[in-house]
């Protein structure tokens, strides 16, 4: 029973992992940037499906007139209610840089 006292404290302890969406929060059209941002509650590890958030990329990008999205440069965590010096919940941005041409049907009649 001694030796299961640790394991269970740590799990008790350890932060959890829960399931974000990512939304559209900003969209820079002149250099096809799109960024997506999801909550985290402290003692959270929150994590987003990268192919739902490349598919919301890509659908903000097409509506810009570009073909497709890739993920660009690494998640930005920032830090959104502070209790004290706590962070009590982080935004988390990540980033997609919109690629190609979209060619529509209709752009030739």
């Amino acid at each position: 029973m001694n030796k299961l006292l640790p394991i269970v404290a740590a799990i008790a302890l350890s932060a959890c992992t829960v399931h974000r969406q990512a939304n559209v929060t900003d969209v820079d059209t002149t250099s096809g940037i799109v960024r997506l941002t999801y909550g985290q509650a402290m003692l959270q590890s929150a994590t987003t499906d990268d192919y739902v958030a490349n598919g919301t990329a890509t659908k903000q990008c097409q509506q810009m007139g570009y073909a497709t999205a890739v993920p660009f440069g690494q998640p930005v965590t920032t830090c959104t209610v502070t209790s004290g010096s706590l962070c009590m919940n982080q935004s988390v941005t990540i980033q997609y840089q919109c690629r190609g041409m979209a060619i529509t049907p209709n752009a030739y009649y």
